[in-house]
């Protein structure tokens, strides 16, 4: 069962899968409601969850918090 994005916390680093992508993100900042400015730990990109999920949640939508 996901985490819902309400609970997600700044600092905090989780697994996020979403139609076939795989990334582990780290949340930076709250930025309104459920919109979130993450950063990809692998890319050292920055993203918003609204734009990770522009398309809809996919059949394997994963989202974890790392140990």
């Amino acid at each position: 069962m996901p985490i819902a994005l309400d609970n997600l916390r700044v600092g905090r680093k989780y697994l996020f899968i979403n139609q076939g992508e795989v990334r582990q993100l780290e949340i930076m900042a709250r930025l309104s409601g459920d919109n979130f400015k993450v950063k990809d730990l692998e890319t050292l990109e920055y993203y918003t969850i609204e734009e990770l999920l522009r398309w809809g949640k996919g059949k394997d939508y994963e989202l974890e918090e790392l140990r």
